[in-house]
């Protein structure tokens, strides 16, 4: 029984006593056998009492069928109200439910999904969006405009809203765009800090790989250097042999395949033969007959053994 049948409002007598009413609405609501025993009730209200009932449906342990009942003031008939599915203090139930934005993972995305970006991500702030102010001269300015309308002249073929909006060189924009300032929303400081930090733990000093390197990858001739802020502490790994190939890696990282940890030997290489043309040696057309192993024998032994 819940806390909420310990409760000082006293339940009003009629309502209390149907139970066969409330049991009757429990079963037409629910399958059949899926309703237990009594096991309690409350009083919601003036003359509105809810009865309890098990749940006995595979699944839900520990949810009772609640049907509530009442009657009109100085009526004698009590009439149904509601039948509803509740759990109990120690009911079954299903994980709080967590936005997809928290419970999406890296390597999560495949091919043609798409992550919506939220309007208030910390990762990032609004780019550069304005615009120099056109010259005095310039067709787009707002006094030639209204020099245009009062002298009823044709400055420019369009409307001047519709020019192309191309910044010219050296102004603000320009140097913006060339800085890559000019889009919607860049990454913000904290963005930079997060993915520092996500990649300081990846491929850092502290990684086991890292701990076991002959030297960091600050003097590896396979790293890339990165351009602004991140240049300082990270840097790519261009080494197809490394665990952190194509990977942004800490200047302090390292791995076994440093280009100068271990520079392979030269191969021997066997010496130049020396020969001497100044000099000719003579060989003989035909061995010597003393110049084998076995002793020479004559024709008359050689007959007598069988031999020609």
């Amino acid at each position: 029984m819940s806390a909420a049948t310990t409760r000082s409002r006293t339940p009003d007598r009629l309502c209390a006593e149907a139970v066969d009413l409330a049991r009757a609405a429990a079963e037409e609501a629910a399958a059949p056998g899926v309703v237990g025993e009594h096991v309690g009730l409350v009083s919601e209200g003036d003359r509105v009492v809810t009865h309890f009932f098990e749940c006995k449906e595979l699944g839900y342990r520990g949810w009772r069928w609640a049907a509530t009942v009442a009657r009109a003031s100085r009526a004698k008939v009590v009439t149904l109200d509601e039948v509803v599915l509740l759990p109990g203090s120690d009911a079954l139930l299903a994980p709080e439910w967590v936005p997809w934005s928290e419970r999406l993972r890296p390597g999560d995305m495949g091919p043609g999904d798409l992550l919506p970006t939220d309007a208030e991500d910390l990762r990032l702030e609004p780019g550069y969006s304005g615009e120099d102010e056109p010259l005095p001269s310039s067709p787009v300015s707002h006094e030639m405009a209204e020099l245009a309308e009062a002298e009823d002249a044709e400055v420019t073929p369009v409307a001047p809203a519709t020019l192309p909006t191309t910044p010219s060189r050296g102004s603000i924009a320009s140097v913006a765009e060339e800085l890559g300032m000019r889009r919607a929303r860049v990454l913000s400081r904290y963005g930079l800090h997060t993915a520092a930090d996500r990649w300081d733990d990846a491929f850092g000093a502290k990684t086991p790989m890292a701990q076991a390197a002959p030297a960091s990858c600050v003097t590896c001739g396979f790293l890339v250097p990165l351009g602004g802020s991140l240049g300082q502490a990270f840097g790519l790994c261009a080494n197809e042999f490394s665990p952190a190939d194509g990977r942004v890696v800490s200047l302090t990282y390292g791995c076994g395949g440093h280009s100068e940890a271990a520079v392979m030997p030269k191969p021997p290489q066997p010496a130049a033969p020396v020969i001497d043309e100044t000099r000719v040696d003579p060989f003989p057309l035909r061995p010597a007959p003393d110049s084998g192993s076995v002793p020479a024998a004559s024709d008359e032994d050689a007959a007598e053994l069988g031999h020609s």
